[in-house]
């Protein structure tokens, strides 16, 4: 490898040498200093690394053609340092309220590590490299699922994590080597011209669908989401709500279109019922819900429904849209998020009823809350609004009118589980619910600022999707 294959690998480098810095720091610096600068060095340093992922990054190869570095690759990677830079800013309060228990730099550093991971799944041009990268961020996402280990819910949760995990990790593996049996390697260029409808390939497409199908949520192998969201602290599920999400789902769109187009009238019918099922699944199941996180655990599967509508034709429009709704998502979720680590870290609770009066005690809380809500939800001129219109624009421009309508009644069946939370914050009695004013750190604020501001500019800042669908699949 010369220069230029470094060059390409910039991001990569730049996360590593965070990653590093911290290490040592935490590894280093006395528990007291710790405590007082750790987390301001970790927000900068990542954000210093976040901002520079938007700047030129050359495209091209490494590792013999195993690692691809293309613009459409380094934005998804800006989108996840994104997701982890609000993570990394609200997750701060929480960790200092543990005192001594948990150590705090362990929690960054253990996220810098799946994100890691998260690049060369989105870089990847070889299903080794892939599925090293899916190790890469699984493991570690376990540690932070359990990260408060004087809690049995976390450690349940981290449990539950870990097994699924494996499971499906093997499943992948079993139908990775179907593949390769079948057409006699493992890169993706390669691949393409020999994927054929025979027994071995199909086999293995199926296999190793089922085990990424786990990391997005997908039903039925959704069955984890509930529990590990429930149990794992709040700042590890939104987490695994957005940024893992969001790498998982550009995989599928990549792997499907670009490895597997040569079948896909094989695979659509199977994703088409799978869509459907997640869609119905998630927004049923939300409605029973009396634990919040539990709550958005069922509605980030049903927006996993709504992602695969782009991912399933392979589009530029759809693919634009795909990315676009992340986006979109990002923030909306990571700020409802903020909100429930708010309520949360002050009063202990995260059943519903806990939201109850909220916007009188705290209007500033509840209204960041209704406008995320509005926008998962949908509604106009909210970024979400845009983001659920391309994906159901892309799906129609292709005929597939009974998804589009399908979808279009669970938006309303969302409205009404949404519309509960609204109701408890702005017309509940506030018996019950949390009456005192909160207090929020400086980090927590400035990343409920930045979501809404996010949800609300992509609403109006009409050329984001146009730069999005400029840049090219």
């Amino acid at each position: 490898m010369d220069l230029g294959n470094f060059l390409v690998m910039r991001q990569e480098l730049g996360l590593l040498a965070v990653f590093v810095i911290l290490l040592l720091l935490d590894l280093f610096v006395s528990e007291t200093r710790a405590m007082k600068w750790f987390r301001p060095a970790a927000i900068f340093l990542f954000a210093l690394h976040t901002a520079a992922g938007f700047f030129h990054v050359p495209e091209g190869t490494a590792f013999g053609g195993m690692y691809v570095t293309t613009p459409l690759a380094v934005l998804m990677k800006n989108i996840l340092n994104l997701g982890l830079l609000v993570v990394f800013m609200q997750a701060g309060e929480w960790l200092r309220q543990q005192g001594t228990a948990i150590r705090e730099g362990e929690y960054y550093i253990i996220a810098l590590a799946t994100l890691l991971g998260m690049y060369l799944m989105v870089s990847a041009g070889n299903f080794m490299l892939l599925y090293i990268g899916i190790e890469m961020a699984s493991l570690p996402t376990a540690c932070l699922a359990a990260y408060n280990k004087y809690k049995e819910k976390s450690a349940e949760a981290g449990a539950k994590y870990i097994l699924m995990s494996t499971l499906s990790s093997g499943i992948m593996m079993f139908g990775l080597s179907y593949l390769y049996g079948a057409m006699g390697t493992m890169y993706f260029a390669d691949m393409q011209p020999l994927v054929t409808a025979d027994f071995m390939t199909v086999l293995g497409f199926v296999f190793f669908f089922a085990g990424l199908a786990f990391k997005i949520s997908l039903v039925p192998f959704h069955m984890w989401a509930p529990d590990v969201y429930e149990g794992a602290p709040t700042a590890t599920t939104a987490y695994l709500s957005v940024v893992s999400k969001a790498a998982g789902c550009f995989v599928l769109l990549l792997t499907l279109h670009h490895v597997f187009g040569g079948i896909g009238r094989i695979w659509y019918y199977m994703l088409w019922a799978i869509t459907v099922a997640t869609i119905v699944v998630g927004n049923l199941f939300a409605i029973r819900q009396r634990d919040i996180k539990r709550f958005f655990a069922y509605s980030s599967i049903s927006q996993a429904g709504y992602i695969m509508l782009g991912v399933l034709h392979g589009t530029p429009e759809g693919l634009s849209a795909v990315v676009y709704y992340v986006l979109v998502y990002l923030f909306a979720n990571m700020a409802a998020f903020g909100v429930i680590a708010s309520v949360e870290n002050n009063s202990g609770r995260t059943d519903l009823d806990a939201y109850n009066g909220l916007y009188k005690s705290n209007p500033k809380l509840a209204l960041v809350m209704m406008l995320a809500v509005f926008s998962l939800a949908g509604i106009p001129p909210l970024g979400g609004f845009f983001s659920k219109f391309f994906i159901f624009a892309a799906a129609a421009a292709k005929g597939d009118y009974v998804l589009v309508f399908i979808a279009l009644v669970n938006t309303v069946v969302s409205l009404y589980y949404y519309l509960r939370i609204i109701k408890a914050m702005f017309i509940d009695a506030p018996e019950g619910g949390v009456t005192e004013r909160l207090r929020t750190d400086g980090y927590n604020k400035a990343s409920l600022v930045f979501c809404t501001v996010g949800v609300l500019a992509a609403g109006i800042v009409s050329n984001l999707y146009g730069y999005i669908a400029g840049i090219g699949f």
